[in-house]
């Protein structure tokens, strides 16, 4: 039995902007993504011998907040690429989580893009990157990009992406406040503004280039939170106090809840001396707290 081992990296926004929507419904993007350490383990093992006529998957995982069966964006994506590429075979998926359900992370999506990662080295199914994004798409704007990972500019849907220079080293605080957001209903409630703020991409591309953090940290930014925020303002509460505690920068991903907070690499125990505050004070009572950092976002074992 031949099996696989890939770490699903979750992601952060450093800068989202939102530049209107095309006429199917999907909003136009522009965003910079990256990977964080904070992950979720993968093993993949092909449990027939690969000559069998269909092609199927089973999923086991240790969360009870996701689906364990066919509906699964994990399983869907297998069965996706399994259909394009022609693979056959028996598959068992074993899902250990750790990135928090509904966070704004891409936990579902990066996820998929793992199994498919692993599903390529184990049918030995010639796939490029590029084409992997492509058939992924149609299920999910963010799947593309966690395929590759990493710091890159993403544009279009989430389909047109660029990769750049890899950001300063830093320590991050992550925080998963005990509400879900409906990603769906956020993008709704945005286009009900008549106008809004635009995040300075163009600077942050800049900054990433000049290998400047705390410029790079002062131009975060994320139009989704002038809706995500207002109704939930735990977000707005959780970002003053990690700036109050020197983080150069905290802000909301994707479309929430989860907020970031920036520290230099040298106040890693500034920001665990905070992560730790915070998790002992009332008003935060059931949220989720991670210390981690950037991440080049792919690894295996095999």
């Amino acid at each position: 039995m031949r099996q696989i081992t890939e770490k699903a990296h979750a992601k952060i926004n450093l800068g989202l902007d939102v530049l209107g929507r095309r006429a199917d419904g999907y909003h136009l993007v522009r965003m910079i993504m990256q990977t964080i350490g904070l992950h979720d383990d993968l093993v993949l093992e092909q449990t027939g011998d690969g000559a069998e006529e269909d092609f199927s998957v089973t999923l086991e995982t240790d969360s009870s907040e996701i689906p364990a069966g066919s509906d699964n964006l994990l399983c869907r994506a297998m069965d996706r690429m399994a259909s394009v590429c022609g693979l056959r075979g028996h598959y068992h998926v074993r899902l250990t989580k750790r990135i928090p359900v509904a966070a704004g992370m891409a936990g579902g999506s990066t996820d998929a893009a793992a199994a498919c990662r692993a599903l390529r080295t184990l049918s030995g199914a010639q796939v490029t990157d590029e084409q992997l994004q492509a058939m992924l798409l149609p299920l999910g704007a963010d799947i593309p990009y966690c395929v590759t990972g990493g710091t890159q500019l993403s544009e279009g849907i989430g389909e047109v992406l660029t990769p750049l220079p890899e950001p300063p080293a830093c320590t991050l605080v992550i925080v998963k406040p005990p509400v879900a957001v409906s990603t769906a209903q956020v993008y709704r409630d945005l286009d009900s503004l008549p106008d809004y703020r635009h995040p300075d991409i163009d600077g942050q591309i800049e900054a990433l280039r000049s290998g400047d953090l705390c410029r790079l940290a002062g131009l975060c930014d994320n139009v989704l939170e002038l809706v995500t925020g207002e109704a939930y303002p735990m977000i707005g509460a959780l970002e003053n106090f990690f700036t109050e505690r020197g983080a150069l920068v905290s802000r909301m991903s994707g479309s929430g809840p989860t907020v970031f907070a920036i520290f230099a690499e040298e106040d890693r125990e500034k920001a665990e001396a905070a992560l730790q505050e915070m998790e002992a004070d009332a008003r935060f009572t059931d949220c989720r707290g991670f210390l981690t950092s950037f991440s080049s976002g792919r690894s295996r074992e095999e």
